[in-house]
């Protein structure tokens, strides 16, 4: 039997517990391509015509944006040193694409869907320029997208359906589609999806004593994942012109996930025995907002009102028996978790633009938000007998209410006609409460200068510096404890977690390459203050528990290339995009005061190339990604993922309309693993006792998949996705 790890010893048990996965690379999206020359836009923009994108058949406007030239959808999530985290308000969560120069209101729909969800002959032409074209919530992006949609009345429609054959046999299947419907002024978008994604993986984990290197324990897993997502939005706008403009916009989506876990567990010196892991997750959402512009004092005034209500009801089941099922094996341990919450966020914003006040552009505003939770998490653990007794975890019944709000203003003004400056000063203010299992009220207050310097001399340059004061929000999860029953450990939660304080220096140049294609260089560094990671509590009876905590200051350099390379002359046709990335994060560990990486996702290099060809009705092509390893530094255990090698995708479509496109796919083409690596110790790193070494492989292998996307309706008189 393989020695107690946490979750066993708070409840004075010996059990091991299975994984979910490990971190398996996911599936890229379709290979990204480009269009022919750009057209001249303004002087500080590069405009594409629909009919630059004709020769890769769009369906929708997302198939558009990832075929812009050297850009690269930005979905508007922040991500600290953990990973990504839901953000509250409305001014930290713009990506960097706008449609006819405006934001969309929603915060629960991502760009990806908003954009699929446009027919794209729809879309009159895309413009590309600096982020302070399109308002303060964009001032710090070097690129910003401006999809550009028709005027004229008429309808049109897409509907795209999909199956995908996994490695054992099963197909998955999933539809959906979308409708814009323009009359007059007004228009209407109504969309609805099935959202079905069956993911099955096999692998193994491997145990081993890392003082001795003797075995520990074997395990044989079969996983089934199944993401249940449908969905249905719908739109209105009322457009007027730019300074007079009525949205209003509605998501609902009933999301569900279903994991089943079978596990064969070889323990060295002990018999072989199946255990079970379950997850049933049921998280709907439901958001509506809407926006009114209007003319006043020779600018416009906005007024943008969200509200989004997300509900949990998760359980987990681990069940852990005496023997083989066929054999008739009993339950004699294991645990169950089940966590309900409800997540709630309203929120009303107030801004005035005017584009000449004494020949600056200027922007103000103010923003409200008030955000709560209300969570409670249930343990138990299965005895002997198979009976549950219940576990109680630090802070596992909690509610946590933000009030919210910033105030800000930015201005810029052409120094010349190549040279822009532009800045401004956000003034962020909380208050934050935290009752139930434990008590905690506080004030926040955070000053948020930003400068930008835009330079755009001539025969295709353009370059960009920046520096600005970014405060990441808290997650109001970390406030709770949880057990993770895949990977046996508690996260403790931590009332007194502070958010991390960044100072970004961004720089970025980039010039036409080829002639159609683009080379951009973008380099960064960041200064950051009370960096969020992981930190050792413990609790009034002696326990010790891992919990996000802030660790000191830490600091990132980065550099990213990006090569859009059209090859028309090598091979008509022929495009190839890179992007590649080299980056360094240095923070001290608060268990050996040593320099290291960052925790999550910061890998010291990650790259992708996505090579396509369009000939005639047909294209086809291959997108190939990999990354360097990245760990986890926990109080308790350093936790690795890394790639069997690079991750692969090909596609083969073939057009016999206009509107009509069927493609093959094939996924994880290399037959490519994800890996985890973990290095256990016992009790934690401070005064460890035991160190187990466990590695897990997963693989999802390979899955071919054929697809078939239809468009209808062309009112948008665009000529994308038409007949000849």
């Amino acid at each position: 039997m393989a020695r107690a790890l946490l979750l066993g010893t708070i409840a004075a048990s010996s059990l091991v517990m299975p994984d979910i996965a490990a971190a398996q690379t996911p599936s890229p999206s379709d290979p990204q391509s480009t269009a022919a020359t750009p057209q001249a836009g303004t002087s500080r923009t590069t405009t594409y015509e629909a009919a630059y994108f004709a020769q890769f058949a769009p369906r929708s406007a997302l198939d558009i944006v990832r075929r812009v030239p050297g850009f690269t959808l930005d979905l508007g999530s922040t991500q600290t040193n953990l990973g990504q985290v839901d953000v509250r308000g409305f001014a930290g969560t713009a990506g960097n694409v706008v449609f006819n120069g405006a934001r969309p209101t929603s915060k629960a729909e991502s760009l990806e869907v908003t954009l699929s969800r446009i027919p794209a002959q729809r879309v009159v032409r895309v413009e590309v320029g600096p982020g302070d074209l399109f308002g303060s919530d964009y001032a710090g992006k070097s690129q910003v997208l401006n999809v550009i949609l028709s005027e004229q009345s008429g309808i049109d429609a897409n509907i795209t359906a999909a199956t995908m054959r996994r490695y054992d046999g099963y197909i998955n299947t999933d539809i959906q589609g979308s409708a814009l419907v323009r009359t007059g002024q007004s228009s209407f978008n109504l969309s609805a999806g099935t959202g079905r994604n069956r993911q099955l993986e096999e692998g193994t984990d491997t145990l081993t004593d890392e003082l001795t290197g003797l075995p520990v324990e074997f395990r044989r897993k079969h996983n089934s994942y199944f993401n249940r997502d449908p969905f249905l939005a719908g739109s209105w706008a009322l457009e007027k012109s730019a300074s007079e403009a009525f949205r209003i916009n509605l998501r609902w989506q009933p999301s569900r996930f279903d994991l089943t876990q079978e596990n064969r567990v070889s323990p060295v010196g002990g018999p072989q025995h199946d255990d079970n892991l379950f997850q049933k997750y049921r998280d709907p959402v439901i958001e509506v907002g809407g926006d009114i512009t209007q003319p006043l004092l020779g600018g416009a005034i906005k007024l943008v009102g969200l509200a989004t209500r997300r509900q949990r009801d998760d359980k987990d089941t681990y069940l852990e028996r005496d023997g083989l099922i066929s054999n008739g094996g009993s339950v004699v341990g294991g645990f169950d978790q089940r966590v309900q919450a409800q997540r709630n966020e309203t929120i009303g914003r107030l801004s005035w633009t005017r584009a000449d006040l004494a020949g600056f552009s200027f922007e103000g505003g103010a923003e409200a938000a008030l955000n709560t939770l209300d969570s409670t998490v249930d343990l138990f653990a299965f005895d002997q007998s198979g009976n549950r007794v219940r576990i109680d975890l630090p802070l596992d019944d909690a509610r946590v209410k933000e009030k919210r709000g910033e105030v800000y203003f930015s201005l810029g003004r052409n120094l010349s006609p190549v040279l822009r400056i532009d800045g401004g000063l956000n003034y962020e203010f909380s208050h934050l409460t935290v009752t139930g299992d434990t008590s905690a009220d506080r004030t926040l207050k955070f000053l948020k200068p930003n400068i930008a310097l835009d330079w755009k001399p001539g025969s295709g340059w353009h370059s960009r510096f920046s520096i600005r004061r970014v405060v990441a929000q808290l997650d109001f999860y970390d406030f709770i404890s949880v057990a993770e029953l895949s990977t046996d450990r508690v996260n403790a939660g931590n009332e007194n977690l502070q958010p991390q304080r960044t100072w970004e220096i961004r720089a970025m140049a980039e010039h036409p390459f080829l002639g159609q294609g683009l080379i951009k260089l973008d380099l960064g560094y960041d200064l950051i203050s009370m960096l969020q990671d992981r930190i050792l509590i413990t609790d009034d009876q002696g326990n010790t528990f891992d919990a996000p905590g802030n660790i000191g200051t830490g600091k990132r350099t980065f550099a990213t290339l990006t090569l859009d390379a059209p090859l028309s002359r090598v091979w008509n046709g022929l495009r190839v995009k890179f992007d590649g990335t080299i980056q360094r994060t240095r923070v001290n560990d608060p268990i050996t005061g040593d320099p290291r990486k960052f925790s999550g996702f910061f890998p010291a290099w990650q790259w992708s190339v996505d090579i396509r060809r369009d000939i005639g009705k047909w294209s086809y092509g291959v997108a190939v990604n990999d990354n360097a390893r990245f760990t986890f530094y926990r109080t308790d255990e350093f936790d690795s993922n890394f790639n069997g090698g690079p991750y692969g995708t090909a596609f083969v479509e073939y057009r016999p309309t206009a509107r009509t496109a069927i493609s093959f796919n094939v996924d994880n083409a290399f037959d490519t693993s994800g890996n985890r690596e973990r290095l256990l110790f016992f009790p934690n790193r401070a005064a460890p006792i035991d160190v187990i070494r466990e590695v897990r492989e997963r693989n999802r292998h390979i899955s071919f998949g054929f697809t078939v996307k239809q468009s209808f309706g062309g009112g948008g008189g665009t000529g994308v996705a038409k007949d000849d």
